[in-house]
């Protein structure tokens, strides 16, 4: 007669986990594909809301981004209004300025660890900076203002006048309202067409973002004063031609030289309005005559007719000297 302690020593040696004498109801996911516990059918839901195939859905990704912004200049503007609350004019706006600069990368430097991107797949590859493409689109800038103001002067709408500046003063407000602008065009273009630009792209495809985020570029305006309705379409439509820039060069920097020179030769060296506001500083004593459809009125040439004429000039020639597709955001599965 067999002894029941040599059963159970030989299906130990068979079983070495263990698990031969346990009931099978007592095994962990038994019954189960794979042995794990599955999610209630509410948490699969909750779950696909916020994760997609790519990991976090491009819209929540954007919300943190700009989120984070919000708070971050509410810090800036805090700290700068009780560190600095007897800085001049011209230098409180320039911190204002540099700060939202930084502020405008930071969350974007932390979105970057988090998708396990290079912080350049966003529009600012750092070892292109200030590279032939930023000076092309410098020479691009202050050349199309210089057009746009000499058919002004053609129709008789506008004069040049005689110098405002003597001496070393021009050469001051030159070089200060040069880095001025080229901080200005890199918070303005990184904040409406970097990281933003490349995350609704996965969302919804480069030209239903480049509407939104023009659109949102011409909002930005709203804050300028003596603004009007048609300067507002007028910075929407350049936003717009700045997106051509972006996806036909692959980055930002054609762009931030086109903004800086653009908003240089405007406010300095031609010494116009620009959206409402005039520059102190400025080089020139010019001046306007005619209708404001023609001259732009308070708004400055930005609100000019004649604006609209020269974008689709700049968005023909600038299709026909960079015709290939360069713009590295792909289309995700995730959408939004």
């Amino acid at each position: 007669m067999d002894d029941p302690k040599d059963d159970q020593h030989k299906d130990s040696q068979l079983d070495p986990t263990g698990l031969a004498s346990v009931p099978p109801s007592m095994v962990a996911g038994a019954g189960s594909d794979d042995g794990l516990v599955r999610p209630l059918p509410w948490e699969g839901r909750v779950q696909k809301i916020w994760i997609g195939p790519d990991g976090l859905r491009p819209v929540w990704r954007l919300a943190f981004y700009l989120l984070a912004f919000r708070a971050l200049r509410f810090c800036l503007h805090t700290l700068i209004y009780y560190a600095w609350p007897d800085a001049g004019m011209l230098w409180l706006q320039a911190a204002v300025e540099l700060g939202l600069a930084i502020v405008v990368m930071v969350p974007a430097l932390v979105m970057s660890r988090i998708e396990h991107r290079p912080f350049g797949r966003y529009g600012l590859p750092l070892g292109r900076a200030f590279g032939k493409l930023f000076w092309f689109g410098a020479l691009w800038g202050f050349g199309s203002i210089t057009i746009l103001l000499l058919a002004l002067h053609g129709a008789h709408a506008f004069d040049f006048g005689g110098l405002a500046l003597h001496g070393v003063r021009v050469v001051k407000f030159a070089l200060f309202w040069g880095v001025f602008f080229v901080i200005v065009g890199f918070y303005e273009e990184f904040f409406t067409r970097g990281y933003t630009q490349f995350t609704l792209t996965q969302s919804v495809g480069f030209w239903p973002a480049a509407i939104l985020l023009s659109a949102g570029f011409g909002v930005l305006h709203l804050e300028n004063p003596g603004e009007s309705w048609v300067g507002i379409l007028g910075a929407v439509l350049i936003g717009f031609f700045f997106c051509l820039t972006l996806r036909r060069t692959g980055n930002l920097w054609f762009a931030i030289g086109f903004h800086a020179s653009w908003d240089w030769g405007e406010s300095y060296f031609y010494s116009v309005p620009d959206s409402g506001g005039m520059a102190p500083g400025h080089l020139l004593h010019t001046s306007f005559h005619g209708p404001n459809w023609l001259t732009g009125g308070s708004v400055g040439p930005e609100g000019s007719v004649f604006l609209f004429v020269l974008l689709i000039l700049l968005w023909v020639v600038f299709d026909r000297v960079y015709p290939q597709v360069k713009y590295p955001a792909e289309r995700s599965d995730s959408r939004f």
